[in-house]
């Protein structure tokens, strides 16, 4: 497979290509020396800096977000600049952070046909010292996929949360997610009692206020390794809000996955790694006829009190996505 191929659905339906946005999480490295290593490998200049976050401009790409990964130092940071905090308070609690919480690249929306840009500045980091999920046994180090839908409508939505929920186990077998975050609160995976209502409802009678009600009623968190709450968000605010009272909930039109491992002390690791697994999400939600198949496959399964069995459903999925050239 070409590195970051397109999913089948390369366009929005405004006519435009689909971007994506990725958040990688690492340590080893300091702010100054993630900055310095981003600049050398995609030039840009420094639009905004603190002793907890900076942006990046970088032009033909956007605008980049590199942070320490902590509300409370950003908050002291921001008062240090007002001079209503003391610098070396925020200085002890920089270096304190180094040891405890991630670095975090946040990344502009970028068409898919130009993520290849993005290596450069993963290759500058490693050089660096950066190093991801293996390296820390407190923090669950991961890379997140905020993708782009071609255009928010019942049908499209459900089939990629369906597609999802029945990839879910396969996902997090295929991609060896690390055992950190695994036991984790961060990347929890859909309940089935969820996973078989998705199953249930039928794909050209979806309707968005109930998708919404429905996702709302069994997945109350942003905790999830499929997080819908930005795209939801963007399609009704107050009724997100109604449910889920977080102001780090951002409405936006795209998937927040957040399931891969960042591997980034790895030579041979990239954001395309992350970018593969999402394409076989990306690609069984395009495939209807199949979907509809492995979703009756599911419910089939299904017993009396106990539900789906995990590892026989995985092994099926092997073979069946094997089958299908879908994995």
């Amino acid at each position: 497979m070409a590195r970051y191929a397109p999913p089948d659905e390369l366009l929005r339906s405004d006519g435009g290509q689909r971007r994506v946005g990725f958040e990688l999480e690492f340590s080893g490295i300091d702010l100054a020396q993630a900055l310095a290593a981003m600049r050398r490998a995609l030039g840009g200049r420094v639009v905004e800096s603190s002793a907890a976050e900076c942006r990046l401009q970088v032009d033909g790409l956007g605008e980049f977000n590199v942070e320490i990964d902590w509300a409370f130092l950003k908050r002291k940071a921001a008062q240090s600049e007002r001079g209503e905090a003391d610098p070396a308070l925020v200085e002890v609690l920089s270096q304190a952070a180094s040891l405890l919480v991630p670095m975090e690249v946040v990344c502009p929306p970028i068409e898919i046909g130009r993520l290849a840009g993005l290596d450069p500045m993963v290759a500058a980091l490693r050089e660096a010292g950066a190093v991801g999920t293996e390296e820390s046994p407190l923090a669950a180090y991961g890379v997140h996929i905020n993708t782009e839908i071609a255009a928010p409508e019942a049908p499209r939505l459900l089939a990629y949360l369906r597609a999802f929920g029945l990839l879910q186990w396969w996902l997090v077998d295929a991609q060896r997610v690390d055992i950190t975050r695994r036991i984790s609160p961060y990347i929890d995976l859909y309940p089935q009692d969820y996973v078989e209502l998705l199953c249930i409802a039928p794909l050209a009678d979806a309707d968005v206020l109930q998708l919404i009600d429905d996702y709302l009623a069994h997945n109350p968190t942003r905790n999830r390794a499929l997080d819908m709450l930005p795209m939801f968000a963007r399609i009704d605010a107050a009724r997100v809000a109604r449910a889920i009272d977080d102001p780090r909930v951002k409405a936006r039109p795209t998937f927040h996955y957040r399931l891969p491992d960042c591997h980034i002390e790895h030579s041979d690791w990239s954001l395309d790694d992350a970018w593969r697994s999402w394409l076989v999400v990306e690609r069984l939600a395009h495939e209807r006829r199949w979907l509809d198949e492995l979703g009756a496959q599911y419910l089939a399964q299904r017993r009396p009190l106990l539900g789906v069995a995990r590892r026989p459903w995985t092994s099926f999925l092997d073979r069946w996505l094997k089958d299908r050239a879908l994995a």
